[in-house]
């Protein structure tokens, strides 16, 4: 048996799993964050170690037998996050977590460095992790001088499991100290943020061994004696392992709360100014690339609450797929990832009309958020990256006519995968399985079952293009308004 733990900014998820992936058993313990300013957001790593001690302690309590068959525990978790510790492997403040920007200043200038964007791959984004420790240097000096160790939110999960202070080339390759290329930390990276190698973790490859958990931990924990913990990936290489995303011409596109375009590379093509991020794979000699939108689901959220109507009544109201009208949505409500870099630009309906009604706001809402995702498509082939088809994972996938849809503006088949479990958390149990078996990752890393694959509609390509086209030809003119 394996288990998969992976740390979200809002729970902990453990799902037990046997030797041949089948997922058995899920304990799930809930996690918030603190926002003491605006653009602050902090998480304690006691309450990380809490959340995930319940989860698998109530896994050991609804499944004895099989936890006591109990090999191996794999881990994910939210990238980013800057988690400082002294001398002693004591927390020195609350976690800067991926989504706190108070480092923008930070990230503007270490991005200005051309070795950043050369060695990392990538735009240095203030929720890099980078650009956050460089924030506490200049603000909590006295915390920055006691810091001796800085880890990733999952790597804390891991230390605390172990007593062993390591991260994987995943999650490392968010920080900007990653010569992602070369999968190693960058001497030239650190010292251009005042850091030393020796503040870094060791590095791992996703199926690496970091160590056995702690006797006394798993006595505390009802776990068994000799239980060994794997690396695992940072929470989009982790979910990429658990729906098989893991070769050239591989992947998925997310339709949650925010849009994710990932897609499987056999080589490092970075092409920093499309703001694609491009890292490394949880899985040796493999990279990733994706495209982010920061409001999918958001955007069909915030519309239905102004309308007062629930997002699947809006959706359910508008028949089935036709040809775009006139009325275009650009979903920018909380600035732009991919491909614009612009947390500063918001969005905005254009061609409104007097007779345009709630099904044409909504119409609108999915092309526009469809539309974006297309943007992250055309950044990705900018890099070389090439998708045959992707899965569609979110809650926004309940939408037939959203994934019809979107396929139709991507001009890909998508994927409907039958309802399962495929989260991050199988992918960490996956990579727990090739580690500890040493089983190939693409013997164990495969695709869902597909239930229904949504082809692209060809009566409607070339007038989805066309729209297309103004909804790309908006943004400029947005940028320019005052």
């Amino acid at each position: 048996m394996f288990i998969g733990l992976d740390l979200g900014t809002s729970g902990i998820r453990a799902l037990l799993v046997a030797e041949d992936g089948a997922p058995l058993l899920a304990a799930d313990a809930a996690l918030s964050a603190a926002h003491p300013h605006p653009g602050w957001s902090e998480q304690d790593p006691a309450d990380w170690t809490a959340a995930a001690a319940a989860a698998l302690r109530e896994l050991a309590a609804k499944a004895p037998e099989a936890i006591a068959r109990l090999k191996g525990i794999g881990l994910s978790g939210q990238m980013h996050g800057a988690t400082l510790l002294d001398e002693a492997g004591a927390v020195l403040r609350p976690c800067l977590l991926w989504n706190d920007t108070r480092s923008h200043a930070q990230a503007a200038r270490l991005d200005a460095l051309p070795a950043f964007r050369a060695l990392s791959g990538n735009i240095v984004f203030p929720g890099f992790t980078a650009p956050k420790v460089l924030w506490v240097a200049e603000h909590e000096p006295g915390i920055f001088a006691r810091t001796a160790k800085v880890l990733l939110p999952k790597d804390y999960l891991s230390y605390w499991l172990t007593g062993r202070m390591v991260s994987d080339m995943s999650d490392s390759a968010g920080t900007a100290w990653l010569d992602v290329g070369k999968r190693a930390w960058s001497p030239e990276l650190l010292q251009h943020s005042g850091m030393r190698d020796d503040q870094m973790p060791e590095l791992l490859e996703g199926t690496g061994l970091v160590g056995p958990l702690r006797g006394d931990l798993a006595a505390e924990l009802g776990l068994p004696d000799g239980v060994q913990v794997v690396a695992g990936g940072g929470d989009n290489a982790a979910s990429a392992c658990g729906v098989g995303t893991l070769a050239e011409g591989d992947g998925f596109v997310s339709l949650g709360t925010s849009g994710v375009l990932l897609a499987a590379r056999e080589g490092f093509a970075p092409r920093p100014e499309s703001a694609v991020h491009t890292f490394c794979h949880a899985i040796p000699d493999t990279w990733y690339q994706m495209g982010v939108i920061l409001a999918a689901t958001d955007s069909l959220n915030w519309l239905a609450r102004i309308t007062g109507a629930p997002p699947a009544e809006l959706t359910g109201e508008l028949g089935p797929l036709a040809a775009p009208g006139a009325l275009r949505f650009l979903p920018y409500l909380s600035g732009e990832r991919t491909p614009h870099n612009d947390s500063a630009v918001r969005g905005a309906f254009t061609g409104l009309d007097i007779g345009a009604d709630r099904a044409d706001l909504t119409r609108a809402v999915l092309e526009g958020v469809s539309f974006a995702l297309r943007d992250n498509l055309e950044a990705l082939k900018s890099t070389g990256a090439r998708l045959d088809r992707v899965l569609a994972i979110g809650g926004g996938t309940r939408s037939r006519y959203w994934v019809e849809l979107l396929a139709t503006v991507l001009g890909l088949p998508v994927d409907m995968p039958q309802q399962g479990e495929f989260g991050a958390a199988l992918g960490a149990a996956r990579l727990a399985i090739c580690g500890l078996t040493g089983a190939a990752p693409h013997h164990v890393m495969t695709r869902p079952p597909v239930a229904e694959t949504i082809a692209p509609r060809a009566d409607l390509t070339a007038a989805y293009d066309a729209a297309y086209g103004d909804f790309a030809a908006a943004y400029p003119a947005l940028k320019a308004m005052p």
